[in-house]
């Protein structure tokens, strides 16, 4: 069973990255869930799925997956691409788009 090693990306509902700056180690699933025709609720056999570990560096995360002989997979971050814009921009004579109201 492979533990997956990444940093999580920034949540759609805050503008701010709290917590996205954190290692996080996580299993991947053992097996596929399955539906419990009684109720309808998804359940898994797979206890490792409830396992979700954060590390401040990445250094740290590959450290105790080594040490405790978790094989593992580092996935990279991908960093958004920055425009950076100012206000006074909406209102430039040379803007491409026109004005609506």
């Amino acid at each position: 069973m492979y533990a997956r090693i990444f940093r999580p990306a920034k949540t759609a509902m805050q503008s701010g990255r709290a917590k996205a700056s954190t290692w996080v180690l996580e299993y991947e699933p053992e097996a596929a869930r399955t539906l419990d025709p009684l109720t309808g609720w998804v359940s898994s056999s797979d206890m490792r799925g409830q396992i979700r570990l954060s590390f401040d560096t990445r250094e740290e995360a590959i450290a105790y997956a080594t040490a405790n002989g978790i094989p593992h997979q580092v996935s990279e971050p991908r960093e958004p691409k920055r425009f950076p814009r100012s206000y006074s921009d909406n209102f430039a004579f040379s803007r491409k788009e026109p004005w609506s109201h």
